[in-house]
This record gives structure tokens, sequence and C-alpha cells, in this order.
């Protein structure tokens, strides 16, 4: 449990930022049939398809079902290197799933030959079993093996072999570098999307107070809606380099704004799992918060980049380092904290045992805290 050395004041903090934050994490939209708001969140199977999906059909086109048993090879073969999108998807379709759940449903992507299956947390949130349907028609049954809501991601293991894996990229791609999304938008199978690279280290705005996934994201205008959860992002060598998270509906004022989590971010937790049956993550022990006009003045210092402190474990790593509730993090190890969500990227980046600098306004005072980082605790709301 969480107790922060000012209670009331916490509580205080909280009742200020918590309106805009969360306004802001539901405007998003996810791409599951996992009824969970904020984003990542969607549809059922069940649901008619809403004006989110107007963007996607845009520039999708549905992938006939293939038979072949090997994905595309690392360089992507001449026709990928003609920038042919019909081999792409012919060549990729065998790798990418749709996953079912009571819940509505999710895509994946083959990770092993063995039945091996990459997909988002919040695809099989709560469920044990699942049932895993493949581009050439079969559908089989899938066992969660392991999960991380962390990072959002998990793996099932689906009760068919002889799979084709593909390439997992271990770089990041390059902004402007082509895009092709597969997946199951709105229950619609094998269908693919195309874009580019918008951005990347992305972390979308108003997240942090709900969500500790969506931080250093890549950016594609390739249409993402509910049901490309999980799902492969492709380059143009028809290597994986991301999974489908996350996207931002027109209703909100986006045009074509989705979200994955790198190949390489990826790979490494679904190692861990695998290893493991969990992975490890960096913990502070607070809750980060925006610091607007409004809470400036309650505070009393001036309006400024930083994250306020809305409250500390005592017992945690940042209570221990004497940092409490109503402190504004300025920078960790250099690194301006501009926003919460940019605090919990830079902790992604870090290790449990790490020691990290923070430069600290408190009223008048600037002060230099080191913090220990420990292992993230099983259940916690504090990061």
């Amino acid at each position: 449990m969480n107790r922060a050395s000012d209670p009331q004041r916490s509580r205080r903090l909280r009742t200020v930022v918590g309106g805009s934050a969360l306004a802001a994490a539901l405007a998003l939209s996810g791409c599951t049939g996992t009824p969970n708001p904020p984003a990542p969140s969607g549809t059922s199977s069940s649901q008619a398809p809403s004006s989110d999906s107007a963007n996607s059909a845009l520039a999708s086109s549905t992938a006939a079902p293939s038979t072949a048993k090997s994905a595309a090879p690392a360089d992507g073969g001449s026709g990928a290197a003609a920038g042919n999108l019909p081999q792409l998807v012919e060549n990729l379709s065998p790798s990418v799933v749709t996953i079912f759940t009571e819940g509505g449903l999710g895509s994946g992507v083959v990770y092993s030959a063995d039945g091996l299956i990459l997909t988002n947390e919040h695809v099989i949130r709560g469920a044990t079993t699942v049932e895993v349907g493949f581009a050439d028609g079969q559908r089989v049954e899938g066992t969660v093996k392991a999960s991380d809501a962390v990072t959002d991601l998990a793996l099932v293991q689906a009760k068919r072999t002889g799979l084709p894996k593909p390439t997992y990229q271990s770089d990041l791609p390059k902004v402007g570098e082509g895009a092709l999304v597969l997946g199951s938008p709105l229950g619609f199978e094998n269908t693919a999307t195309a874009g580019i690279i918008s951005g990347l280290h992305r972390s979308i705005p108003g997240s942090a107070s709900n969500s500790l996934s969506l931080v250093d994201l890549i950016q594609t205008d390739a249409p993402i809606s509910p049901g490309n959860s999980g799902g492969a992002v492709i380059n143009m060598r028809g290597e994986v380099i991301g999974i489908s998270e996350a996207y931002i509906p027109p209703s909100a004022g986006a045009v074509s704004l989705g979200f994955a989590i790198p190949a390489a971010t990826a790979v490494d937790v679904a190692e861990e799992l695998l290893a493991n049956g969990t992975a490890k993550h960096a913990y502070l022990g607070l809750t980060p918060g925006e610091l607007t006009a409004q809470i400036a003045d309650q505070l009393g210092i001036q309006e400024g980049a930083g994250v306020v402190v809305l409250a500390a474990d005592r017992d945690g790593p940042a209570g221990r380092a004497g940092i409490r509730p109503g402190d504004v993090l300025q920078s960790m190890e250099g690194v301006e904290l501009a926003t919460p969500e940019k605090l919990l990227a830079e902790l992604r980046k870090r290790n449990p045992g790490d020691t990290v600098g923070f430069k600290v306004k408190r009223g008048d005072q600037s002060l230099d805290i080191k913090v220990d980082l420990t292992d993230r605790p099983a259940s916690t709301t504090t990061r």
C-alpha cells in the first residue's frame, strides 16, 4: 500500500491533476476487444464498426488466407526489395494470427515455430485459454503462458507447430520508412494497412495516470484500429519492427495516429517471460503527475517543466532517498522531465539496482537526490 508522508496534500494534488489526465487518457482508443478503459481498450467482436474504422478503411486491404510455410527472408526477397506490398502480405500473413477471447478479439505474431505467439497483455487479460485463428482458416486452442502488464506484452502457446517465425528487427526503424500493419481490426481477419513510420520514442499524453505501457513507442500513420492490438508492424524488408499497441481516434481530432511497441522491447520482454515467467522493471516508488499552472500556484512555485510527485511510498526507493509528495522532478540523469510519460519512458531504460540522480524542486529549494532503483513489486499502483 502506498504511504505518502503527507496524505492530505497528496489527495489535494490528485484532485487537481486527475481530471485532465483522465480526460486525455479516455480520448485514446486501443486495439483489442477487452473493454478496459483507457486505451488500450476497444470493441468486442459483436460490436458494429464505429467511425474509428474509417481511417483503417482508407488504406486497408484484406489478405487472402495463405498456406505458405515460411515467412519472408531477412532480406525481404526480390518482391519486398521492389516495394511489392502484395508479396509482403502473402509472405507475412501466415505469421500473424487472430486471438479470440470471451471479451472480444485481438491479434498476435508467431514467436516460435512450436506455436508460441506474442501479443498484448490487454488482449488476453483475465483469460487463461483463448482460441487462435490462422491465415489458412485453421483455429486451435491456445493457453496463456505468461504476461507483463507494464510493457503490455504476453505469450500464448497455441496447439500447432511448424509455424513460420518472422524476423524481429533489433534496431529502431527510421522516420519516413514504409510500414505495413497486419492484424484483425474490428474482427476483419488478415487485414493489411500501409503507411510510414511517423515518429520514434513517442509517449501518449495523459496516459501515465492509467497505464505504464504507453511510453517509448513507434508512431505510424498506417491505420490501426480495435482488433489490431498484438499484431505486426512490418518494414519493407518483411521484418517485424513493432507490435501494434494503440491509436488515437478521429473523434479526438487525430488523423492516422497509431502506436506500436518496438520489436527489440518485445523480444527482450518475451525472452524474460520465457525464462522466468515474469519480467523485471526498475521501480521508483512514486505516483507522478503533470505540473499544471494550478498545481504550481498551489505549491507556491513558478510554473515550468517538471513532474510533480503526487504520492511517494516511504518504504520505496524514492521515499527512502528523501523525495516527498509535492516535490517537482525536473530532470533525471540530465534528461529533462517535461511530462509524467517522459519519466516513465526514462525509467523503462533502467534496471533494478541502478542508481539515478534527480534534480528536484521543493519550494524555493533546488535539490540533487540520488535514488537506488529496485525491482518493481508484483502488485503496485506507483511507478
